[in-house]
């Protein structure tokens, strides 16, 4: 028998800003609750959750930890984030298997960014979330500011539980308009005292209870009836209530902590067992084909994988959540995305870094197994005869790409190895071997999330690589008509070969009209793979060129078009139209024309005023008011031109538009301007015409290269 039922199970996500303070409370947790005997700190490079070597070496959490105690006949399963948004992933994937979200807020700054971003995940996850106004020892802590940066951005949803009597280094008292008591906390902080609420605070807490009761009871009509009877709610019914309301995203209750000094844990932990839902409460699972699948332990035994690490010397290690069933050890599943068979051969419960086995694991549990052969993030498994599958996590899209090689030639096979590790672990990390520009790249979140990418390359699988900025996927077209026409003739005893091609080449739009003075035979516009069109007219008349040579002149086209004239980029939006030629009745092959085809279509697009097109993408940046001049003007050195500032909360947001080439090393100038206090994101707008002096420089660069492989 599981220690634990799925009613006593509850998850709780923690999540905020960097600095915010979640790792220190996940100390507190574990503390509070007896698992640990002293508290670690990041300092010192000793918590539970931050136990990897680089995050100790960073000071700041980048992989997401699960940790579980357990408190006053609860189980809480703890899910340690980190803030910054490059590592983004780790903190959807928590979110996806959380029944509850603790949101963190640093006192002495308020809402910042990374809480607005992390906020939009928890919207569309619909996450019962709790606020926790942290650091209110500190001397420039601002409880009453922070609250209404809350109720701004968050809305008047957001409910005051707790408030601090006094802060700054002299905090040690919190109010409770719950349960309208105040707790007194030694200088150690723990366990604290509970005392009347003193008559200077009376005012002000009755105010916040009354606003507290009113926002529960007009989410409920039988306690809304109760509450116009009585005038007031009883303290079960407040929590029944809140319950219900957290569930349906109607109430947010803050509370009050110092996690450096221990003080209002213990109480969070308490609302997190008496209150906030446990799997079983929350709205069933709905499967991909639409079918609900309950909490139930009794159910059919339904596990979803959210979360993948590789440890040396033991293996893959899957972490999951149990979301119907019973799973134990022995049980044989099914993967629904491939249909492979795998056994459960052991089950943990894990405390950070540390694994402890269970021979079972009830509906709404998380835990881990090992060595599953062929499961991967996203993958739902299931008792045979079942189809179950349930939604993916959707990872957002990289904002940031470099080129990787390594740096000691004949590694390339060890390097794709490890990246295809690395890529397992963090479904952000996106890997391509680009076939256009002839490189590795590497796309990720920033730079941040890049260098530990580096880390775990050169230290765990000792490749040494080097990052390296992208080429750029240009494109060449035309901007007027020309004509040219080829000859390819060649003899070298017996048969030989020749091919005359005339060409016509112009630029192509939807609807243009037929070619002038030619007649059109046939015609074809293929959509490229690469963007834009071509659009390929045979107007031989007279038999000048056999139609069976017709396909070959287009194959050297589409050949040539793939590693365009001016710069090797490909060539997009061209009418080609073949309207005369020579054969010679012997020496005319297929590839004599395929290369009179390639010649003739060079020498026209070199007359037809040739166009380099660039990559320009949409950046929109997230900041402070205070940010944007420093932010648009940086933008503007890149060649981005500003198309407008919107409003969000706090939060100024500047749209952009800028070309990729200028975007490089975005992600860390924004980190150093902004002190992290920013955030963006960009995707492909369109292709723009480059200038005449960057095409310039581009041709002869091109040129160059192509004289150095000749020579």
């Amino acid at each position: 028998m599981p220690e634990f039922d799925t009613s006593h199970v509850k998850n709780v996500v923690l999540l905020g800003h960097a600095g915010c303070g979640k790792t220190t409370l996940a100390e507190c947790m574990l503390f509070e609750a007896g698992l640990i005997n002293r508290r670690g700190s990041i300092e010192e490079r000793n918590t539970i959750g931050d136990y990897h070597q680089l995050e100790q070496e960073r000071g700041n959490s980048i992989f997401s930890k699960l940790m579980h105690t357990k408190w006053r006949g609860y189980k809480i399963n703890i899910l340690d984030t980190p803030g910054y948004d490059d590592f983004v992933g780790e903190v959807l994937s928590a979110l996806r298997v959380a029944d509850t979200g603790v949101m963190l807020l640093n006192a002495t700054t308020g809402v910042e960014v990374g809480t607005d971003v992390i906020w939009e995940y928890t919207e569309k996850f619909r996450t019962p979330m709790i606020f926790a106004v942290n650091k209110l020892d500190d001397d420039h802590s601002d409880f009453d500011k922070t609250v209404q940066e809350a109720k701004d951005h968050f809305g008047g949803k957001v409910t005051v539980v707790q408030y601090p009597v006094q802060q700054g280094a002299g905090f040690h008292e919190i109010v409770d308009v719950l349960r309208m008591v105040m707790y007194k906390f030694k200088d150690t902080g723990g366990k604290p005292e509970k005392q009347p609420i003193p008559a200077s605070e009376k005012d002000r807490a009755d105010q916040l209870h009354k606003e507290l009761v009113e926002a529960v009871a007009s989410n409920d009509e039988s306690l809304m009836e109760k509450y116009f009877d009585k005038g007031e709610l009883d303290e079960d019914e407040l929590k029944e209530g809140m319950r219900k309301a957290m569930i349906n995203h109607d109430l947010f209750p803050l509370f009050s902590l110092s996690t450096l000094r221990n003080m209002g844990s213990g109480r969070l932990m308490g609302f997190i067992d008496n209150v906030c839902p446990s799997a079983n409460e929350m709205p069933p699972q709905v499967t991909i084909k639409g079918e609900k699948l309950p909490c139930d332990a009794n159910g059919p035994a339904c596990i979803f994988v959210y979360k993948t690490i590789s440890e040396p010397h033991v293996g893959d290690l899957s972490f999951f959540k149990v979301y119907s069933g019973t799973i134990k050890t022995g049980m044989e599943l099914v993967n629904e995305t491939n249909g492979v068979v795998e056994k459960i051969n052991q089950l943990f419960l894990m405390e950070g870094n540390k694994r402890t086995a269970v021979n079972e694991l009830v509906a709404g549990d998380i835990g881990a197994t090992l060595k599953l052969k062929n499961t991967h993030v996203n993958n739902t498994l299931h008792i045979k005869g079942k189809n179950y599958e349930l939604p993916p996590i959707q990872f957002p899209s990289p904002n940031m790409t470099v080129s990787i090689e390594p740096v000691n030639k004949g590694e390339e096979e060890k390097m794709a190895q490890a990246m295809h590790q690395i890529r397992e672990e963090d479904p952000t990390l996106i890997i391509e071997v680009s076939s256009e520009l002839k490189q590795t790249l590497v796309h990720s979140q920033g730079d941040m999330h890049l260098a530990v990418a580096k880390w775990k390359i050169e230290n765990n699988h000792k490749v040494l690589v080097k990052f390296g900025k992208p080429r750029i996927p240009y494109r060449e077209t035309i901007r007027k008509t020309a004509e040219a026409n080829y000859r390819h003739k060649k003899q070298s005893g017996g048969a030989g070969q020749f091919g005359e091609v005339f060409i016509r080449i112009e630029p192509y739009y939807d609807g243009m009209p037929d070619p002038a003075g030619l007649n059109v035979r046939g015609r074809d516009v293929f959509d490229l793979d690469w963007g834009g069109k071509l659009a390929y007219y045979n107007c031989i008349v007279g038999g000048a060129i056999d139609a069976r040579f017709i396909p070959s002149i287009l194959k050297g086209i589409m050949e040539k078009m793939q590693e365009g004239p001016l710069t090797g980029s490909y060539v997009r939006d061209v009418r080609v139209s073949i309207y005369d030629g020579k054969m010679h009745p012997v020496d005319s092959n297929d590839i004599s024309f395929k290369i009179a085809g390639i010649m003739a279509f060079k020498q026209a697009f070199k007359q037809a005023d040739p166009q380099v097109m660039e990559p320009v993408y949409k950046v929109e940046v997230l900041c402070p008011e205070d940010l944007t001049g420093a932010i648009m003007g940086d933008l503007q050195s890149r060649r981005g031109i500003v198309e407008g500032m919107d409003t969000e909360g706090n939060f100024q947001k500047i749209i952009a538009t800028v070309p990729l080439a200028e975007l490089h090393d975005f992600s860390s100038s924004l980190r150093s301007i902004s002190q992290g206090r920013a955030k963006f994101s960009m995707k492909f707008d369109s292709y723009a015409p480059l200038s005449f002096e960057l095409q310039k420089k581009l041709v002869d660069e091109y040129h160059k290269t192509e004289t150095e492989v000749v020579a």
